[in-house]
């Protein structure tokens, strides 16, 4: 049964079943919008199942590791709902430990979880918003990512690695979307708030004997204690703040740093960018062959930049 004549929006949210993503699944249920939520286990939300109406949510099961099943949910939201208008790709977790004490098998797992499966979800999401809503209507397609896909720390390097190669496809989709489709796309970067992050979902492993407890991956084992720390963020607000964003109809930022402290790390790893890029500028350029006047070459180069942004 298609439930499309209806003009409230349509969501498809993962990793439902807590934190930022229950949250703002009942964000969008409260506005009174639609939206498929999925998760590993939906018996985890029969409560909200009862409290709703299935012309409004939707409850699918989803391990975004699996091609066949995120197939079956775009399936399910052509055949229930008959639209998409916002993809959002928020299941994760975090894994803490040192570099060499990280089994290569959970490196590898947590990028299928936080790059390849976001990446499949995008590529799912383009041919349903270009193809199955009408022409020109397009979407918007909002991949969860982190202030740890701006700037890298001890301790969560692959958790690190995973969220930046995220980051960068998410700015080449962006780029690659012809206008006249109207897919967007746009990167939330949360800082520390209160989820399943640092507690259930946080996968972690011994730190070798040779690292001390003045070592920094020590060091942000103690910072990322949540019985030690009180995080700055609370998720109702920020699912609060990504409805308020998908509302805008006009450009979007590339990245949108949630919490105060994201703002300032994101906002200070991008000055002292800037810092080291202009005090080693000397060197940069000197590998240009002769002839080439390096500092307005640049300039033509950042001015194109520009206009493809």
């Amino acid at each position: 049964m298609s439930f499309n004549d209806s003009d409230k929006r349509v969501w498809l949210v993962t990793g439902a079943s807590s934190g930022l993503g229950l949250a703002l699944v009942n964000a969008v249920l409260a506005a009174g919008e639609r939206v498929i939520a999925t998760l590993r286990k939906p018996e985890n939300l029969k409560d909200l199942e009862a409290k709703y109406p299935r012309e409004q949510l939707l409850v699918q099961r989803l391990d975004v590791t699996n091609l066949a099943e995120i197939k079956t949910v775009f399936d399910a939201a052509r055949t229930h709902f008959g639209r998409l208008d916002v993809v959002v790709n928020n299941a994760g977790y975090g894994i803490l430990a040192e570099i060499e004490a990280t089994p290569d098998e959970a490196a590898r797992h947590n990028f299928e979880v936080q790059f390849w499966g976001p990446v499949n979800i995008t590529r799912e999401a383009i041919k349903f918003l270009r193809d199955v809503n009408p022409k020109g209507h397009g979407g918007l397609v909002i991949n969860i990512s982190s202030v740890g896909g701006y700037l890298a720390n001890a301790g969560i390097s692959f958790y690190n690695a995973s969220k930046f190669a995220l980051e960068g496809f998410t700015q080449a989709f962006v780029r690659e979307m012809p206008p006249e489709w109207n897919i967007r796309g746009l990167i939330v970067e949360p800082g520390g708030f209160a989820s399943e992050w640092a507690q259930g979902s946080m996968q972690t492993f011994p730190a070798p004997p040779e690292y001390g407890p003045t070592s920094p991956s020590v060091v942000m084992r103690a910072t990322l204690d949540p019985s030690k720390n009180d995080p700055l963020g609370l998720p109702e607000r920020m699912a609060a703040a990504i409805m308020r964003v998908a509302d805008v109809k006009g450009p979007l930022p590339l990245r949108l740093p949630l919490g105060s402290e994201a703002w300032a790390i994101v906002r200070g790893q991008a000055q002292r960018t800037l810092h080291e890029t202009d005090e080693w500028a000397e060197v940069s350029h000197s590998t240009n062959r002769d002839g080439i006047d390096g500092p307005a070459f640049a300039k033509g180069i950042m001015e194109t930049l520009k206009s493809l942004s």
